[in-house]
């Protein structure tokens, strides 16, 4: 493995589905050791997410664990909770998203790992945060990320169309991120003072960050109404259109004063300038719709390929709408780093959403089997053979077999 910022660094990820899980795996990126604990026998109920009917692939379990070490272990029972308390001793960042009550109930608060090992950063993700009346509810990032904070509703494509679903994880991932800062700042912290802490996020605090604007406009006192329908935009130049082929693009043509000549004379329709209705930046916000219908007809001649070489001479910023499979086949994104092949070389993953110069990330390890590293883990940890044939045989401890892996890539 190659060494990372954070090598040497001991992370413990108690938590579950997408958005603690995915802020170790942005450490895991950078060198850190994790160790994934999660209940024998199934193990994190995010494994069973299968993203594909008929697929037993656990393509979405690669994506949020890669790099992490299996420790499956019953926390329900004491002589579990002791093996934890042995392990947070040495340990530097605890993450968890259990629910508050659960953490009570498990004795996995801050307070009660604190008093094993003061130096800890505890990371922590809530659904609603930490007080207030809703401090115990449980959520997701379709319940409290999207929904709750205006997003769901704000990007209907109008008022009475339905409320749009999210993707999976589309709040976890940037959730995890932020989490993911907590815990950096609460090292950095760690290292002026010696001193540990709870870094801690919830999907509804980053959903609202994400909604900023629009919160922002009503917190002060401005009224915040639904986007109209795409023909009664309030720029035509800041649309999207539908060419010959069916395929779509954004265009985002914000700096008029510069590049509306040179656009029009790219889509042959420089006469349009002159017309009164599209002379000013003021006449062509009072006819966007006038204006946007022209351009529906003007870029249905043509097929996006066709459009695309036009556009990009002209200099005007524009993205076409992308499939998941032009996404996850993208030249610029493997370019840049975000689509990374995994160690053994068989397939791509989607690495962290940032690099820093003379850092190379480690190279993404597939994610383990339920267990898999149970007795590495233990053994790493002073415990002898017989001790842990002990935790087997009260059945606290999970197993690893060959025969359980599932294939990837």
């Amino acid at each position: 493995m190659s060494d990372g910022i954070f090598e040497g660094l001991k992370v413990i990820d108690c938590a579950s589905w997408i958005a603690g899980p995915a802020a170790a795996t942005i450490l895991s990126d950078f060198g850190a050791d994790v160790i994934k604990i999660e209940p024998p026998g199934a193990g994190d109920p995010w494994r069973a997410s299968v993203p594909v009917p008929g697929k037993t692939t656990d393509y979405w379990w690669q994506l949020t664990s890669r790099n992490k070490q299996s420790l499956a272990i019953d926390l329900k029972h004491a002589e579990s909770l002791a093996v934890l308390y042995r392990l947070i001793a040495s340990t530097d960042v605890f993450i968890t998203n259990f629910p508050l009550p659960v953490r009570e109930r498990l004795k996995i608060t801050p307070s009660h790992l604190h008093a094993v090992n003061p130096r800890l950063i505890y990371g922590s993700i809530t659904a609603y945060g930490e007080a207030g009346a809703e401090a115990a509810r449980t959520g997701f990032d379709a319940t409290a990320y999207w929904a709750r904070t205006g997003l769901m509703d704000m990007v209907r494509a109008s008022t009475e169309t339905e409320p749009v679903r999210s993707m999976p994880g589309m709040g976890d991932h940037p959730t995890a991120t932020g989490l993911y800062a907590a815990i950096v700042t609460a090292l950095y912290r760690r290292e002026k003072t010696g001193k540990g802490g709870v870094a801690q996020t919830s999907l509804l605090q980053n959903g609202l960050w994400a909604n900023g604007c629009y919160v922002q406009n009503r917190l002060f006192g401005e009224h915040v109404a639904h986007r109209p329908p795409r023909i009664e935009t309030p720029s035509a130049l800041a649309n999207h259109y539908r060419c010959r082929d069916g395929r779509w693009f954004l265009m985002a043509l914000h700096n008029e004063a510069r590049q509306l000549h040179s656009f029009l004379k790219a889509i042959d329709a420089e006469h349009l300038a002159k017309d009164p209705r599209f002379a000013t930046k003021e006449a062509r916000r009072a006819n966007a719709r006038a204006l946007s219908a022209i351009l529906d007809g003007i870029f249905a001649k043509r097929d996006l390929s066709e459009w695309r070489p036009i556009l990009e001479a002209a200099g005007v910023t524009f993205g076409a709408v992308f499939t998941v499979d032009e996404a996850a086949d993208d030249a610029q994104s493997r370019e840049i780093g975000a689509l990374v092949p995994f160690a053994d070389g068989k397939g791509l993953t989607v690495s962290s959403p940032f690099h820093l110069d003379n850092a190379t990330k480690v190279a993404p390890r597939r994610a383990p089997s339920v267990g898999q590293h149970s007795e590495q883990v233990l053994r790493g940890a002073g415990y002898s053979a017989e001790e842990i044939a002990r935790l087997k045989g009260l059945g606290l401890l999970g197993e690893h077999h060959a025969a359980s892996l599932q294939k990837a890539g």
